[in-house]
């Protein structure tokens, strides 16, 4: 704000210079010692400590038995929170500047005479000036209204005190105001730092879990590869011993049709030694029949490869927050165990079976 263009402009820079100097507290002039905020907004210090303590009620003021390392405290006309020191209040620095003006301006003011009609007179008695208050009435009256008026048998006071009663009140009140806006200000601090720290462990936690899961599928990719190169391995072998006995099969088959063919061709004449010692040892061998392997029954059969996952799904179906006990994990532990004991024993069946 432009002040020196505000008073300009005001038809009276002295009641202009005045609003400038009201407190936001107490609103009445600034009373000595001012004290500056870091937002540059002046208060008085009694109403600032009055503010400061009623906010901050375990903090003691100077002398005080209880030291505490300071509190907050929020500007009544911008809202900023300042943090305080130990000192609290006092800590703050004093404008030294705007209590040079009041005084300047004070000094002016009761060297300039009253103007007329700057008091308020009484309508009842026209030369009056309106010094006291009805208390029954609550009206602002004149000394003449209570000696000969209509206010004579009424309970009166000084329109002074009274005033300054009134102003105290209502400084109270406003003190009460501002001390409950910045408690609740410390409740909402409080329950969005709680939202904060909420919404991060909520991430932390959402980090963790999915790294958990992400080994548990690793693991359960690194095992499932495993199990189908066990699979592979075994169809392999068996496949390349049939492979092994088929040749063999083809290659005698081979040899007889020869043999078979040699024996037709060959010219018949009566031979009175038997036939098998002109025919050549291969034909005979042949003769002979099939000495060749065979496979057992079944050897085609890959059931012992079989697993029966059904716990561990019941297992992975339970999964929940909380701790496994002991005793689960070591259950779990021997079920694994066992299978993998009748996966191995099954594997060696079958091998024995070739």
């Amino acid at each position: 704000m432009d002040y020196k263009s505000g008073l300009i402009q005001d038809g009276n820079p002295m009641e202009n210079l005045e609003k400038q100097l009201i407190c936001p507290i107490c609103l009445e002039m600034f009373t000595k010692p001012v004290v500056i905020l870091p937002c540059q907004h002046n208060l008085c210090r009694k109403c600032a400590n009055d503010i400061f303590q009623a906010a901050n009620p375990y903090w003691t003021n100077r002398g005080g038995s209880m030291s505490l390392s300071g509190g907050r405290f929020r500007c009544p006309s911008c809202r900023h929170e300042v943090i305080m020191d130990r000192h609290g209040v006092y800590g703050l620095q004093r404008n030294l500047l705007v209590e040079n003006i009041i005084d300047i301006y004070k000094q002016e003011c009761s060297s300039r005479p009253l103007q007329k009609g700057s008091h308020p007179m009484c309508k009842e008695h026209e030369d009056e000036k309106i010094n006291i208050y009805c208390l029954t009435c609550e009206v602002p009256t004149c000394s003449m209204c209570k000696v000969f008026g209509a206010h004579q048998a009424c309970e009166v006071a000084p329109l002074q005190s009274v005033f300054q009663g009134q102003k105290t009140e209502l400084s109270n009140c406003i003190s009460m105001l501002v001390a409950g806006n910045d408690r609740v200000q410390t409740i909402i601090t409080q329950l969005e730092d709680s939202c904060r720290v909420t919404k991060e462990n909520s991430h932390q936690v959402k980090e963790m879990l999915s790294q958990k899961f992400d080994l548990l599928y690793a693991i359960l990719d690194e095992k499932k590869s495993e199990l189908l190169q066990r699979i592979t391995q075994e169809q392999e072998e068996k496949v390349s011993f049939i492979e092994a006995l088929t040749q063999q099969y083809q290659e005698q088959g081979a040899s007889r049709w020869k043999a078979g063919v040699w024996t037709w061709q060959m010219p018949w004449k009566p031979y009175p030694a038997p036939l098998s010692l002109f025919l050549p040892h291969s034909i005979v061998e042949a003769s002979k029949g099939c000495q060749l392997g065979k496979i057992e029954p079944g050897f085609e059969n890959m059931d012992y490869f079989t697993l029966d996952l059904e716990h561990i799904a019941d297992i992975l179906k339970a999964i929940d927050f909380g701790t496994v006990t002991d005793e689960e994990e070591e259950e779990f532990t021997e079920e694994e165990d066992q299978e993998e004991t009748e996966s191995t024993e099954g594997k060696e069946e079958g091998k024995k079976s070739i």
